[in-house]
C-alpha cells in the first residue's frame, strides 16, 4: 500500500524536496544504511537495513504527491509505519522550506 504526501509543486521541485529530505534522513539515520537510487526522473528504489535484514521499497513523484512504499516481512511490520512516518516528517519539513522560499 502506497503512502502519499500531497504537494503543490512541479515534478522538478518535488524531486529537489525529496532529494533534500532523503539526504537529511540518511544523515540522521545512518545506522540503517538508507539508500535511494533514482531509476527514472520520477521513480527511485530505496532500502534500509534493520537488524541485519534489508528492507526495500520505492519513492515515486506524481504531479500531486510524493508516494512511498516499503515491502516489509511480517516480523518487521511495526518498523514500516515508523520508517514511513520518519521519512514523511522529513519530507514535510522540506516542503515547508520550499513553500517559505528557503530552497
Amino acid at each position: 500500500m502506497k503512502h502519499a504526501i500531497p504537494h503543490e509543486l512541479t515534478i522538478e521541485r518535488a524531486r529537489l524536496v525529496t532529494d533534500k529530505a532523503w539526504e537529511a534522513y540518511s544523515a540522521r539515520f545512518a545506522e540503517y544504511a538508507p539508500k535511494a537510487t533514482w531509476r527514472t526522473p520520477t521513480e527511485a528504489d530505496v532500502q534500509f537495513t534493520v537488524k541485519g535484514v534489508t528492507l526495500r521499497g520505492s519513492l515515486g513523484l506524481t504531479p500531486k504527491a510524493i508516494e512511498m512504499d516499503l515491502d516489509v516481512p511480517f516480523l518487521f511490520r511495526p518498523f514500516r509505519s515508523t520508517a514511513l512516518g520518519l521519512v514523511e516528517r522529513e519530507v514535510n519539513e522540506w516542503l515547508a522550506k520550499e513553500k517559505a522560499g528557503e530552497l
